[in-house]
């Protein structure tokens, strides 16, 4: 997606974050913004920031997990600003709990807000792009569902996450012949309030609440002596829209997390030897 400006962009979780910065990133660049974030001041502070920088901005507040709200609110930007033409389906929550412990409030909240919410968001704008054969379709996963044993007690958030790349990678070439792109964006360490679990969580998922959610002393990280870098979300603002526009499938925040990645890799590339074997060994016994 070469060419922003003048273009409509939607961003969910851009009242703080990895999703405020893209949006003011964006919006630096020349494109109309409509910011989504499920507290409406944030949404609208964003979008105030980005109309400083000479654009229109919208503030909406949404609920990604909430099918119909996403669909009013992509009917209100088309509205207020014109057809979407990047989304970003940014919005994401986490827990740290042992999957035997972890209560149906957590367990709903964080599959329903980063898994099918993206769904949500992705089917809401997708049509119309598929249409005009313009667009691109950005979402945030993590390294942790590249690595999903980099972090212990973490099995909803990385399961969902994984599932955003597997999500993204094969939308890509369900979209390669209609103009439409995808990127997903696999961050690393990011300064960002994810652990705040805020008072604005929905109802139905246990919510409102405020409280810190803390990495338990027991969760065990493939650390591997690496001094990983922590990315300011200015920072991961400018790897993803440089990738929107180059059209690039994945984005990583941290070269030095590719030995947690080879480990990983390494554990399937052996699977698959294991499987060369039995043939092998099921073709000398005939």
């Amino acid at each position: 997606m070469k060419d922003l400006a003048g273009k409509i962009a939607l961003v969910t979780g851009a009242g703080s974050g990895i999703g405020r910065a893209t949006a003011l990133e964006l919006a630096a660049r020349g494109m109309h913004v409509a910011v989504s974030d499920i507290d409406a001041k944030s949404a609208e502070a964003t979008a105030r920031e980005a109309r400083e920088r000479g654009v229109r901005a919208l503030g909406a507040a949404c609920d990604v997990s909430d099918r119909a709200e996403v669909g009013r609110m992509a009917a209100t930007v088309a509205e207020a600003l014109g057809p979407v033409r990047l989304l970003f389906a940014n919005a994401g929550v986490t827990s740290f709990e042992a999957l035997a412990e972890v209560s149906d409030a957590d367990l709903d909240w964080i599959v329903t807000v980063n898994y099918y919410g993206v769904f949500n968001c992705i089917r809401a704008v997708l049509p119309g792009m598929i249409a005009a054969q313009d667009g691109h379709i950005a979402a945030t996963a993590s390294m942790a569902g590249l690595v999903p044993n980099w972090v212990s007690l973490h099995v909803p958030y990385v399961a969902s996450k994984a599932g955003i790349i597997g999500l993204m990678f094969n939308l890509r070439e369900e979209l390669a012949d209609h103009g439409v792109g995808t990127t997903v964006l696999c961050p690393g360490g990011v300064a960002t309030n994810i652990l705040a679990t805020p008072t604005y969580r929905p109802a139905r998922f246990g919510g409102p609440e405020d409280r810190v959610i803390e990495k338990p002393a027991a969760a065990k990280s493939l650390d591997m002596g690496i001094a990983y870098a922590r990315r300011s979300p200015e920072e991961v603002a400018r790897m993803t829209v440089e990738a929107v526009v180059a059209n690039r499938p994945i984005v990583v925040t941290d070269g030095r997390m590719r030995s947690l990645f080879d480990q990983y890799a390494a554990t399937v590339r052996q699977a698959f030897d294991e499987a060369d074997l039995f043939d092998r060994a099921a073709a000398t016994a005939a």
